[in-house]
């Protein structure tokens, strides 16, 4: 059976925990109408969400392709030798992921270029990210790849449960 209002059909992604997380990706198809998706935004964001409207459908969309990416590197590290799971996390944990939880990449680049912002750090730091860019590779996903990460995830928890880390998370999240 074909789908009625087609116009009307959109997806809304929500993240995990969705009660604490407030993003929404709001993607809508080819026959998709501009009021349906604009309606949909303005519903997440009366109901206390922060709606981003995903303005193509992408496999991941925009928040699993970016969590992706710096997964993709995450695990050539690991691989190459070059870090620790644990020395990932802490990485994250304690450098860009608390200034990301605040302002994003973009506006973190903006503000770190000081008066000049965004376009005075794209000319002082933009080669060398380029050449980093060249330098990223994606791992062979390997058994033993897998096993070394498992390994070490299980060396870094501890006698830490998931439970106790979700708790703890989302006690920090609050």
């Amino acid at each position: 059976p074909g789908a009625h209002h087609l116009e009307r059909v959109l997806i809304g992604h929500p993240f995990h925990p969705a009660h604490l997380i407030p993003l929404v990706e709001v993607v809508g198809g080819e026959q998709t109408s501009e009021r349906a998706v604009a309606d949909a935004m303005k519903l997440y964001a009366e109901a206390g969400k922060r709606p981003v409207h995903v303005r193509q459908e992408l496999d991941g969309h925009l928040v699993n392709r970016l969590q992706a990416a710096l997964w993709r590197e995450a695990y050539d590290l690991v691989a190459r030798g070059a870090a620790t799971v644990a020395d990932v996390d802490a990485a994250i944990t304690n450098g860009p992921g608390l200034r990301w939880a605040v302002v994003g990449p973009f506006a973190g680049q903006h503000l770190s270029g000081g008066e000049g912002g965004i376009a005075h750090n794209l000319e002082h730091l933009g080669p060398p990210m380029a050449a980093w860019w060249d330098d990223l590779s994606t791992p062979e996903w390997t058994p033993e790849l897998v096993a070394r990460v498992t390994e070490q995830m299980a060396d870094e928890m501890g006698e830490t449960s998931s439970a106790e880390l979700s708790t703890a998370r989302d006690d920090l999240v609050l």
